[in-house]
């Protein structure tokens, strides 16, 4: 059937939707929930709203059951967009630990997964302020800086794993200087004072934070910081394999590596030369990606990263049992994991 002002067909088996309106009064998503919902303390122009209400008369949209419970306060839902955490073996415990931590308080969580398609992204988000969640919790596989989706602006959000300089959205993060620092004291407990970091060639708050944990461990106790003991290498197997090329030729006791695969690729450069780890190299990882560090042998001493608990902090942020400012940063700490591997 044809309605009034629309070219859309609609009926009981395609419903008018809040996108519906929207594309037809040439507003966002947002605004139309907005309108629809009475949101007075929304700054909108009369001609706005005017042109909304327009809208919704001609198209016939009245929100359902269900948005009218979540407009009442008793929305059940928070949305979770990521652009690849679902499909990453380690960071998909930010999912888990934000929908247990929902769970906890009564809410489900529903989960985008963009693959950072950046229209998929908009949809998702569209979606969610259709079905009116109570906010939306938008995170990325590894931690880096982001500039905030447009669409986010129509919801209370917490960034997850990322972070926004110069806008008021809160975020959660890992501690990364926190963490390098943890892990160059553990070598530093064990006696090791000639103590080299392989860094990642990747620009990242990792690289630049867990370097900045590695210095302020060594001046702590009392150790001169040596630039040269600092290599960069790919965060990767291959990375850590070439780099003891040069570290064999700097006399020290102790490597701390970036990530748990450049250690790995350490291990084997070490065993192929016929020395063993830690009796001839100490060797510390970074992120206790369970399944490399727990079955190299010696097991990895390494740090963790905490995304069970960086989901979790998101999701008590958003619904307001954690305090977070308007622009706060909360870091969250990257605990030891103290195996065999740092002698």
């Amino acid at each position: 059937m044809e309605r009034l002002g629309s070219d859309l067909e609609t009926g009981p088996s395609a419903p008018v939707t809040l996108h519906d309106v929207a594309k037809a009064a040439g507003v966002s998503v947002a605004t139309v929930s907005y309108v629809a919902n009475g949101r007075m303390n929304v700054r909108l122009s009369d001609a706005t709203r005017l042109r909304v209400q327009r809208a919704i008369d001609d198209l016939g949209y009245r929100p359902n059951a269900l948005a009218k419970n979540l407009v009442t306060g008793t929305s059940r839902f928070i949305g979770l967009v990521a652009d690849g955490v679902a499909t990453t073996p380690f960071a998909g415990q930010i999912i888990h630990g934000a929908q247990d931590e929902a769970w906890k308080h009564g809410f489900v969580l529903l989960v985008a997964n963009t693959e950072s398609d950046t229209q998929v992204e908009r949809e998702a988000i569209d979606m969610m302020l259709e079905h009116q969640v109570r906010g939306i919790l938008y995170s990325t596989w590894y931690h880096r800086e982001i500039s905030v989706p447009p669409a986010l602006h129509s919801a209370e959000m917490v960034l997850v794993n990322c972070y926004a300089p110069g806008s008021d959205a809160r975020a959660v993060v890992p501690d990364e200087a926190q963490g390098g620092r943890s892990a160059t004291e553990q070598l530093l407990r064990q006696g090791h004072r000639r103590i080299a970091f392989i860094n990642t060639t990747w620009e990242s708050p990792a690289r630049s934070g867990r370097l900045a944990g590695y210095r302020d461990a060594l001046k702590a106790a009392g150790v001169q910081f040596d630039p040269a003991l600092v290599i960069d290498a790919e965060p990767n197997q291959e990375g850590g394999y070439g780099a003891y090329e040069k570290i064999q030729r700097m006399d020290v006791t102790a490597v701390f590596c970036h990530n748990d695969r450049v250690a790995m690729g350490l291990y084997d450069a070490v065993r192929v030369r016929g020395l063993k780890v830690p009796t001839d190299l100490a060797i510390v990882g970074f992120d206790n990606q369970e399944v490399i560090a727990a079955h190299l042998r010696p097991p990895l001493t390494t740090v963790q990263l905490p995304h069970y608990e960086l989901g979790a902090t998101g999701i008590r942020i958003l619904l307001g049992l954690d305090a977070a400012p308007p622009g706060a940063i909360t870091k969250l700490a990257c605990p030891l994991v103290s195996r065999e591997s740092a002698g």
